[in-house]
């Protein structure tokens, strides 16, 4: 399965999955790749303000809700293993997130819950907030 497909079956990445839709990056996200995705689960959206979703997946605003999507996920395959504090890793957006290692794996301020969820094309991380990029 790829990385769309595990995360549907996961059952806990529905916002995740709506989002990736409204943004048209299904086919990009069940492409070769490898890619690595830091995935908010359905409870880190819930914790949103209310109404940032739903703004969020009007049609005016998929280049935005792209532009955060893809602050979200890595080029190549990267395992937990792989990672190290203070690492910066580009995101497919063209900005950084940063990892921290100390007590707990971290990107930016999101907490790690679940790593190295294996798919045909990459690897999904479980985070538990939506990453927002700066610009």
């Amino acid at each position: 399965m790829d990385i769309i497909d595990t995360a549907v079956s996961a059952g806990n990445f529905n916002t995740l999955v709506a989002a990736v839709k409204a943004a048209d990056l299904v086919e990009t996200l069940k492409g070769t790749g490898p890619f690595t995705v830091f995935a908010p689960t359905d409870a880190a959206f819930a914790a949103l303000p209310d109404g940032t979703v739903e703004d969020l997946l009007k049609p005016e605003n998929k280049a935005k809700l792209a532009s955060i999507l893809t602050y979200h996920v890595v080029s190549g395959k990267v395992m937990s293993t792989d990672l190290s504090d203070g690492m910066t890793p580009a995101t497919v957006n063209g900005e950084t997130v940063t990892i921290h290692t100390d007590g707990g794996v971290k990107v930016n301020d999101a907490t790690v819950s679940s790593a190295d969820i294996e798919a045909d094309n990459g690897v999904i991380h479980v985070i538990d907030a939506v990453l927002m990029p700066k610009g």
